[in-house]
Formats: structure tokens, C-alpha cells, sequence
């Protein structure tokens, strides 16, 4: 069974994305133990340094990756490697014979460099841009495909 952590900045506002999580952590159930630490992201605006808000937001997910037994680190960022689901599914089968994997989804301005010098694997979603909220949900999708595809059940083709 994979044991994943989900390290995410702000929380799931809207219900369609509440119910799209509940759904795939209810899919993943009997592959996967799953906990969410969701930390409160920074508030900011237009006249606000970018780069001290992300320092700050690095400090709480520091603060919070000390406290969890984490084997592997991916973050999700834009510049991060881009995976076919097969190719996934793989990467995802080895990261976890290391044992457990800990995902990490920054807030609407990314995460601080201190945060992606940590990382064992940059990962990318797509070229395109998503919100974190949505991301979160992408990513979920994409372990469970992953975990289907390892699996050879019939939720790919």
C-alpha cells in the first residue's frame, strides 16, 4: 500500500473540487494511505514582494515537512518534469518502493527555492497553468491512474 503525503497551501473553496477530492481519496482507499496537511497561505497583494511572501509560505511547509516521515519529495512546479500516465505510474511504483512519498502544491505564486532545493522530483501537470485547487485534483487523478495502470485495471486505455 502506498503511504502519500499532500503538502498544499490554501484549501479546496469550492465544493465541486471538495467532492472531485472526496471521490479520487475514496478511489484510492484500498491502494493508498493518503493525509492532507493543508497550511494557510499567505495573504498578498499587488504592492507585496513576491519573493518574502513565498519565504513566508516556505517556513510553514518546513515547519510542517519536519513533522512527517517522509521518504520521497515531489513538488509540483512549472518548470518539472512531464510524464506520460504510464510514465508515471513507473515513477510513481519507484519512488514508493522507498517508501513513502510526500507531494507538495505551493499557492498562486509558487514555491520558494528553498522549498524546490528539497525536492527528489520536480514534476510538471502540463504547460498549461493551473490553480492550486485544480492541481490538487489533477494530481490526485493522476495517482489513481497510476495505481490503476501499475494494477492493469480498466480506468486507463
Amino acid at each position: 500500500m502506498l503511504t502519500l503525503h499532500l503538502i498544499t497551501l490554501g484549501k479546496l473553496k469550492e465544493t465541486y473540487w471538495q467532492e472531485a477530492e472526496a471521490e479520487y481519496l475514496k478511489r484510492l482507499g484500498p491502494y493508498a494511505k493518503i493525509t492532507i496537511h493543508e497550511l494557510r497561505e499567505e495573504s498578498f497583494s499587488e504592492k507585496d514582494q513576491p519573493e518574502i511572501i513565498k519565504k513566508k509560505e516556505a517556513e510553514k511547509i518546513m515547519d510542517r515537512i519536519s513533522k512527517i516521515k517522509a521518504d520521497q519529495v515531489v513538488i509540483l512546479d512549472e518548470h518539472g518534469k512531464n510524464f506520460s500516465s504510464i510514465e508515471f505510474s513507473q515513477t510513481l511504483q519507484k519512488l514508493s518502493a522507498n517508501g513513502s512519498i510526500l507531494f507538495i502544491i505551493g499557492g498562486p505564486l509558487g514555491l520558494d527555492e528553498s522549498i524546490l532545493k528539497i525536492a527528489n522530483l520536480k514534476l510538471s501537470l502540463s504547460s498549461f497553468t493551473f490553480t492550486h485547487q485544480m492541481a490538487r485534483v489533477i494530481l490526485l487523478e493522476q495517482i489513481y491512474r497510476g495505481v490503476m495502470i501499475s494494477q492493469n485495471r480498466k480506468y486507463h486505455y
